[in-house]
């Protein structure tokens, strides 16, 4: 029997959203494919070079495919959210001396709360993504992201911001599949995309020069400083401090006659700190800007699994309300490079407990 149930499948162009349109297809819902317009002002040759979620060659990608498949296909324009919620965001987070995560607010504001709005107002039920996770509602009625089958490719870190009500009205089919499955369905059913290559780094940032490219969106040239140790002893002159993130080793340009580690960046300064491998090493971790998934609220000490961003394999840690929206999270082993600006996520077994926005160590 037909599922009647409207879904709007969001394609990026690549293997993993186009086999979500397929999967969903097959099981019967009435699926329509549409692409998010979000950072589409460069030219052809770029585009071709660059691809990735967001360039020119995600709709071309993304309409022959809807078309293979037989469904409806539209490019709607989500150009001034993505601005606000995720460039804005970027360059004031590292004006700030904190390291952004865009992929977060891009995920959390502009595909889900912005595309689900906007679905929801053409008639669909749900939205879903070519996302590695699943999602399932849990005994006590809340629903909460699972790890993908695998985890080699789980993306539950970067979906932790998302509401209770964008859960209720999110599927992600290929969390259920292995990529080299998924590649195999594409090819299969003759997608063109089968074998596309996965977007890599930040998708309005191609060529990974962050700094570079806020100087010129804000077209002003950013000020230089000083690279100081954590005593406060000048260690010669930094690029500006958009150039660094904390834990960073590489392209410091000191000698100092051992590993030299960016432990802190001071904005109110302009200051870059620097010290060694021990220096960046910490039990704690205090976080902001909480969201609960698998339960309502943290009301008790609970000892949990955590990543503190997106390539960090995870340790043991117990986390304990600090206010009404922080928290204080201690690793049993100390982790390297507490990161303000990035996420810790917290784990409960496969389940997404919820997780924060770092904002420093003890």
């Amino acid at each position: 029997m037909k599922n009647t149930k409207k879904v709007v499948v969001g394609m990026s162009g690549g293997v993993d959203s186009s086999v979500a349109a397929y999967l969903l297809k097959e099981q019967g819902y009435d699926v329509i494919g549409v692409t998010m317009q979000i950072w589409q002002d460069e030219d052809r040759a770029s585009a071709e070079e660059n691809g990735g979620c967001c360039g020119l060659t995600a709709v071309d990608d993304a309409r022959r495919v809807a078309n293979d498949l037989g469904i409806p296909y539209y490019v709607m324009n989500f150009k001034k959210e993505f601005k606000e919620h995720v460039i804005d965001y970027f360059i004031n987070e590292y004006l700030h001396g904190r390291t952004p995560n865009p992929c977060i607010a891009c995920n959390r504001y502009v595909k889900w709360e912005s595309l689900l709005k906007r679905s929801m107002d053409i008639g669909a039920d749900y939205i879903a993504t070519g996302h590695y996770a699943r999602i399932e509602q849990l005994p006590n009625g809340r629903y909460t992201l699972k790890r993908s089958a695998t985890l080699a490719k789980d993306q539950t870190y970067a979906l932790y911001n998302l509401t209770q009500e964008q859960l209720s009205h999110t599927l992600m089919p290929v969390g259920e599949y292995t990529k080299d499955e998924v590649r195999e369905i594409a090819e299969r059913i003759n997608l063109r995309v089968a074998n596309k290559p996965d977007s890599q780094d930040i998708c309005f940032v191609p060529d990974g020069d962050y700094a570079g490219f806020i100087e010129e969106t804000l077209q002003t040239e950013l000020p230089t400083g000083n690279f100081v140790t954590l005593e406060g002893k000048v260690l010669g002159p930094h690029k500006g401090i958009t150039h660094y993130t904390v834990g960073q080793r590489k392209g410091l340009g000191l000698a100092l006659g051992y590993p030299a580690f960016v432990i802190e960046i001071r904005p109110e300064t302009n200051e870059v700190v620097i010290g060694t491998n021990e220096d960046s090493m910490s039990h704690y971790v205090r976080a902001n800007q909480l969201n609960f998934m698998s339960i309502e609220d943290l009301t008790q000490p609970m000892r949990v699994f955590a990543k503190i961003r997106y390539n960090h394999k995870g340790a043991w840690c117990t986390i304990e309300k600090t206010g009404e929206d922080e928290l204080l999270c201690t690793f049993e082993e100390q982790q390297r490079a507490i990161t303000p600006g990035q996420a810790v996520v917290f784990y409960d077994g496969d389940y997404v407990l919820g997780g924060g926005t770092i904002i420093g160590d003890k």
